[in-house]
């Protein structure tokens, strides 16, 4: 039996036991399965934060794009650092003093139902584009490691039948602590292949010798560009400032203090994985020039010693595990508070919320993995999908720090405006005035709240002293 496959197996096992032990925690009730019961340390927030980030697109993604333009690809994984540490200074703390469930709570504390319905809607799409991209990069993981046992669309189905075996078991907790050692994997395979690849090729020099001239290779801007990177801040300091599967980290701590702790320090601590995944691209340039783009640190990873490829290709692996429970449970999350109990069932209990959320969870997944068949770019799809959440980010910064000014009308106009200007943009490439879609959605949401809440004014949430 190849040392690979022990390994994973291995691995597997060793999730599997983590969420069974984690189940113990996670019953009862919905909060404990959903929210691990808000009782979450800040480095079980840091862990998490730093797994649902650290994952496909920050390594397989990231070295997919180093393989095409150079270290300026780190910038993703950089950006979702910086998005994370905007999160714990200024929204951490305020999402867990609400005391909610769901981002989706918080919009109908000031908004109409039709903005509950909306802003449920668009969080699952979300969500379900970038679970089907963890599936992508678990495929092409799992094929690069053992390509005599698995293809790449079989590699995708183990991928998701574990993902979504965990999450099903254990929930928050499961994803926690299983992200323990999903980022201890994480940093050391990635690391130590970083070193070890680097002493065979021997020297930078060398290195840039075997690359073509005709790339800014080891440039931090020139590969991917200053409008490129400031986008990718921008999406992703938006996405954590309102993604479900993020503040729901923030909404499992044991109180606003740990949420921020965690959250900031989750932020510091992925800064060095994206650059580490791009050098390893431009490695697997060098290496293999003519290799598949999407298998190039896979593949780069094999050629090193069986039992350090093992665990390095399961690190890997570990980062989608960690990304697509986050993201399963959130999605199970959202319609089982929000749609189920909420309008279908108001009336049931805990347990049979808690029953709706695992069968939630085994639904997404098998209509991401259909998703994932049909998607080819991790980077390009999931920039696209998370430019959606600047709408929830103007409903939620007013709701937080200027509640006096919240519009019932403007949510479900905001959410709606903010649906509408994403399909014009991938359907009409005249309404593309801006580089990216993310500074188009920020002024028409905005202006679409501003809008609403001057046109009706009456139906004001919050009443505010004095008017």
């Amino acid at each position: 039996m190849p040392v690979s496959l022990v390994i994973l197996i291995l691995y597997i096992v060793a999730l599997f036991a983590i969420s069974w032990y984690a189940k113990k925690r996670s019953e009862g009730n919905n909060e404990n399965f959903a929210l691990a019961g808000r009782r979450l340390s800040a480095p079980l927030i840091c862990v998490t934060i730093i797994g649902l980030a650290v994952g496909g697109a920050s390594t397989i993604g990231v070295s997919e794009h180093a393989f095409r333009v150079g270290l300026s690809a780190g910038w993703y994984t950089i950006a979702w650092a910086l998005g994370a540490i905007v999160m714990g200074l200024f929204m951490a703390k305020k999402y867990r003093e609400q005391n909610i469930t769901t981002i989706t709570e918080l919009i109908e504390r000031h908004h109409t139902k039709g903005a509950v319905i909306l802003g449920v809607f668009c969080q699952i799409v979300i969500q379900l584009v970038i679970i089907s991209l963890q599936y992508i990069a678990g495929g092409s993981i799992l094929h690069a490691i053992l390509p005599d046992i698995f293809d790449f669309h079989t590699g995708m189905i183990v991928s998701a039948i574990t993902f979504i075996g965990i999450t099903f078991i254990g929930g928050m907790w499961s994803a926690s602590l299983s992200n323990v050692l999903n980022i201890i994997l994480i940093y050391v395979g990635i690391l130590a292949a970083t070193i070890i690849q680097f002493k065979k090729i021997g020297s930078m020099d060398h290195l840039a010798a075997a690359l073509p001239a005709n790339v800014p290779w080891f440039s931090f801007i020139d590969g991917v560009g200053p409008v490129t990177i400031t986008s990718w801040v921008v999406t992703l300091i938006t996405v954590n400032l309102s993604l479900q599967s993020i503040l729901q980290i923030s909404l499992g701590a044991k109180d606003a203090a740990t949420a921020k702790r965690g959250f900031v320090w989750g932020g510091i601590l992925m800064l060095p994985v994206g650059v580490l995944a791009a050098f390893l691209g431009l490695v697997a340039k060098a290496m293999y020039p003519d290799a598949q783009a999407a298998l190039a640190l896979p593949q780069v990873i094999v050629g090193l010693q069986p039992v350090l490829a093992g665990v390095t290709l399961a690190a890997l692996w570990a980062a989608d595990v960690s990304t697509a429970c986050n993201l399963l449970l959130s999605a199970g999350t959202l319609f089982s508070s929000d749609i189920y109990k909420r309008f279908i069932n108001p009336q049931c209990d805990q347990a049979r919320q808690l029953l709706m959320t695992r069968a939630c969870i085994i639904i997404s997944g098998i209509l991401t993995l259909g998703l994932a068949m049909s998607v080819s770019s991790i980077l390009g799809t999931i920039m696209i999908g998370l430019s959606l959440t600047a709408a929830f980010s103007v409903i939620v910064i007013v709701a937080l720090f200027f509640p006096q000014y919240a519009s019932k009308a403007a949510g479900f106009w905001t959410l709606l405006a903010g649906l509408v200007l994403l399909v014009l943009w991938q359907l009409t490439p005249a309404v593309r005035i801006f580089p990216n879609v993310i500074y188009m959605e920020w002024l028409v949401c905005i202006a679409a709240y501003a809008i609403a809440a001057i046109v009706c004014p009456a139906k004001k949430a919050v009443a505010v002293e004095g008017n």
